[in-house]
């Protein structure tokens, strides 16, 4: 099996959601039902997400090289507060699952996922 961080994988992914995406522009030329509109734009999101999470793997799995311990978890924190930075909806979730941080500050400052995630 390919392996699924690969250059071409990811690739691969990426032309399927902008296939994704020119359907969909087909979609609403053709004045299809707005539900089955809605269900591919979650889709693409779904495979954007897909994407992120994949490329962010492969950043951790590649790039955080650390000897000392402390600057592993710094470079896993900047990652996850990158992760969550782009996330759908991630300030909504990190402000109620976050003590102490409020709008604007940007992003969470935990490797925990925000509850209910």
């Amino acid at each position: 099996m390919p392996d699924p961080n690969s250059p071409e994988q990811l690739r691969a992914r990426l032309s399927r959601i902008e296939g994704q995406i020119r359907g969909i522009a087909k979609m609403l030329e053709s004045d299809r039902p707005c539900e089955d509109v809605v269900t591919q734009l979650m889709a693409v999101r779904s495979g954007v997400d897909t994407v992120g999470a994949l490329v962010l793997d492969l950043h951790l799995g590649k790039c955080i090289k650390h000897d000392d311990p402390a600057d592993r978890m710094d470079s896993v924190r900047d990652s996850m507060r990158m992760w969550w930075r782009f996330a759908p909806g991630a300030a909504g979730f990190a402000i109620g699952a976050i003590e102490g941080v409020e709008v604007g500050d940007g992003l969470p400052g935990s490797l925990e996922p925000p509850i209910g995630i």
